[in-house]
Parts: structure tokens; sequence; C-alpha cells
């Protein structure tokens, strides 16, 4: 079913869903049932199966010099998308990236899905490799995200890149679109107005919902919520939830992702007497967020797990 089905036939409830990372190479689905077993009981309507493009590493050779080599970190989205549907009955959406995919890439990867029966797919540019300044696509590849939901939507007309296939034979995907939003912009935008330009430019594009970068102060989400509807973008936006439990995290997250973290979360972080009771700053705050947005009406709360059930298990818990 598509996502936005499942909101249609909330009927204004608020639905809970989670997001799993890939294990790393050489790592086993069991991690991923390990996560997601504790986390059924909420019934989550889908679950977010993330992709990471490749990385390069310099490793030195004999010689002295170093030697780039082009590596996956975390293989295998396809595969757990299956592998979620059949276990748990419940649909997956895969993340789909401009980076690392050709067209005929991003062609051949959603008619493996669509044999799979996935229906839903989360359209994203993705990041810049680690040792480069800038995003830089592939060789024949989509520049911005608007361009990537653009494929899927002529695929989902039954129009294909190779001109031997006629239109009217070719089989029509059904994939529902999501992409991504940010409450406190895009890193890489000039400002909050700049960025709403390109976001409505996805949805223009055939974009069906939004789903937000993580944020700990909820009136970020509804002001953002509100920028967007002055603007003309009239999708459903889900807030994407995740607890600060550990120290480092104070300044990771704000380095990783942009965000900023309120002072009151900081404080009571850093006032914690040791890791347990940090741990239990985390799941209070984003259980107190959780809480007001589902007041607020939203049609989901979209779990960034990380790998860390029992945390996102004790918020789920109390907003259920």
């Amino acid at each position: 079913m598509r996502v936005t089905e499942h909101f249609e036939r909330a009927n204004g409830q608020t639905l809970i869903s989670f997001e799993v990372l890939p294990p790393l190479k050489g790592g086993s689905m069991q991690a991923i049932f390990d996560t997601l077993d504790p986390l059924m009981e909420f019934d989550p309507p889908f679950i977010d199966v993330t992709y990471h493009r490749e990385e390069y590493v310099y490793k030195k050779r004999p010689s002295g010099y170093y030697e780039k080599t082009a590596i996956r970190k975390r293989p295998g989205t396809v595969g757990i998308c299956a592998a979620i549907m059949h276990r748990y009955g419940v649909d997956a959406v895969p993340h789909l990236l401009c980076g690392g995919f050709t067209k005929q890439d991003t062609e051949n990867a959603l008619i493996d899905l669509a044999f799979l029966d996935v229906q839903n797919v989360l359209a994203l540019r993705g990041d810049a490799r680690k040792f480069e300044g800038r995003f830089v696509p592939e060789k024949e590849g989509h520049h911005y995200a608007c361009e990537l939901v653009g494929q899927i939507v002529d695929m989902n007309n039954g129009h294909y890149l190779d001109e031997l296939i006629k239109d009217e034979h070719a089989s029509k995907t059904n994939f529902c679109i999501g992409v991504a939003g940010y409450p406190e912009k895009h890193f890489e935008a000039a400002n909050l107005e700049h960025d709403l330009r390109y976001v409505k430019a996805k949805v223009e594009a055939g974009a069906d919902y939004i789903v937000t970068q993580m944020f700990f102060d909820n009136q970020k989400y509804f002001d953002y919520v509100d920028a967007c509807r002055k603007v003309g973008i009239n999708v459903p936006i889900v807030p994407g939830l995740k607890p600060v439990t550990k120290l480092y995290q104070l300044n990771s997250l704000p380095r990783m992702f942009h965000i900023d973290l309120p002072d009151d979360l900081v404080t009571a972080m850093t006032k914690a007497k040791d890791a347990e009771a940090r741990v239990q700053v985390g799941i209070e705050w984003c259980t107190a967020q959780s809480k007001e947005l589902k007041a607020r009406g939203v049609p989901c709360l979209h779990y960034y797990t990380m790998g860390d059930s029992s945390t996102i298990r004790a918020i789920a818990e109390q907003v259920a």
C-alpha cells in the first residue's frame, strides 16, 4: 500500500513508523530483525530502509603513493526491504539516491523494486562524499532530487529511458514518492525561503509527501509546516524524530545534520549524573516532543532508530 493511503485510512489518527540502517558489509539480516522485532507491537504501517552511496578511502601502497579505492559501506537496501515485507507483512520504503546512481541504474533499481511489489520510495539527492567539498553527481546521473522524482513519475506513467520500449505496451509502476524536508533549512541553502523553493519543486515534480530531518524544538516543525503551506506545499509533512542519548551527540548531531539543540536539552544532558540518566533525559525529551506533535494531529511520528530499539520502544510505549 502507498504511504499516503496509510495516512488516509488512519482517519486523522497519528501513525508510528521507523527507519533502519542496513548493516555494515559483512553483517547479517538478523541485526535488522533484532532492531525491529521489539517495535512491531506498535503496528508501523511502513518501515524506511536507508541507502548509503559508495565512499572512497585512500590506501597507501608499498611505493608510498596512495591509491583511491571505492567502497560501499552499507549495501543491501533492496534485499532488506524484501525481507521486512516477507517477515512482518508491512510496507517497506527504500531510500533512493541521486549520488552513486546513473539514470539507468535508477531505472533498473526501480524495476527490481516494482517486481518485489514495493510501492514506496524516498527520493533523495544524497550527501557529498566524505572527501569532496560539494555534491558531485554520477556521469549520466541526476543533480537534484526533483530530477529523480521526475524519473520515478515517468515510470509511473510507463515512460522508460529505452526509446525502443513503446509507452502503450510498457508496464506502469505505482510508486508513492517521499522527499526530504528541513525545518532548520538545508545547510546548502542561503535561507529558508530559498530552501522552500527546492522543496516546492520536488512536490511539483510529483512528490507525494515529505519527511523532515530530525529536530528537537517542535516549534521549528510547526513553523516549517506553516511556511510550506504559505507557498503552496500541501502534501503531508511527517516529523522525523530521534532521541539524544549520549553526551558526544551534543556535538556530533549538530555537526553531521546541521541542526540546533535547545539549551534546556543540552543543560539536562550535561547535568545528568551518568549514562543511564542521560538516556532517560533523551527518552523524556523525545516523548514530550512526540506527545505534543500527536496532539497537533501530525500524520505520523517517524523515528530514526539507528539500531537503538530499546530507547525507541521506551518512547513509543508512552506515545502509542
